[in-house]
């Protein structure tokens, strides 16, 4: 994966099943479904249409913070924060294939990774996001010390945009992650397309590297 979107209505500048087509037409990995306002049924609905959606695309749906309605919309897996239920506990209910993302926002958390079932971490913020309310951000050296301690792929998050993308993966990020700046775009398919790009670059060049971390 390089491109990990997460999709939220409110930050839809299009209708957000318009939005999901062109994310995964703009290339796209991965799709998170992240709206913590919905009720269950509904949020059970719009999983169920992403999952076709991302099946016929060959992309990933990963549901935040509900491990119930990625077991019941046949997700790829799902996405915990600190305040979810733990990731031990998680995986006893969705069992061994259903991939499990945590969120990190330090080395001294990522140290734990070690002792959990968890497939991936998501690691940030990497710069100021109003999605998230951070107003400031922890740069690169957080990606770089997260990825110095897990052996797992890392997603960067917070406030990633074109201009930054490169330093993370640079840092030692497998993919980014981003909300408003593909979803409120004017054009999401070229949003997507571009910041997709510049990751996929970075990493080619990271390969290339003397001694660099498996991109």
């Amino acid at each position: 994966m390089r491109l990990y979107a997460l999709l939220t209505e409110q930050h839809c500048r299009r209708p957000w099943q318009e939005t999901a087509e062109l994310l995964l037409a703009g290339g796209a990995d991965v799709i998170q479904l992240r709206e913590k306002d919905l009720l269950g049924a509904e949020l059970l609905a719009r999983a169920r249409i992403l999952r076709a959606m991302t099946e016929r695309a060959g992309a990933l749906l990963i549901i935040n913070d509900r491990p119930d309605v990625a077991l019941l919309a046949e997700a790829d897996g799902v996405h915990l924060g600190h305040e979810d239920l733990p990731p031990e506990e998680v995986r006893k209910l969705i069992g061994p294939d259903l991939l499990i993302g945590w969120s990190t926002h330090s080395a001294e958390q990522a140290a734990r990774v070690a002792e959990l079932p968890v497939d991936y971490v998501g690691v940030g913020p990497v710069a100021a996001t109003a999605t998230k309310g951070y107003t400031e951000g922890m740069g690169p050296e957080l990606v770089r010390a997260v990825c110095a301690v897990v052996r797992i792929p890392t997603v960067a998050i917070g406030g990633i945009t074109p201009h930054n993308a490169a330093s993370v993966v640079e840092a030692g990020a497998t993919a980014v992650a981003a909300c408003q700046v593909l979803c409120g775009s004017e054009d999401v398919e070229a949003a997507a397309r571009e910041l997709r790009s510049v990751v996929a670059r970075a990493a080619a060049s990271r390969r290339k590297e003397p001694n660099g971390r498996d991109a």
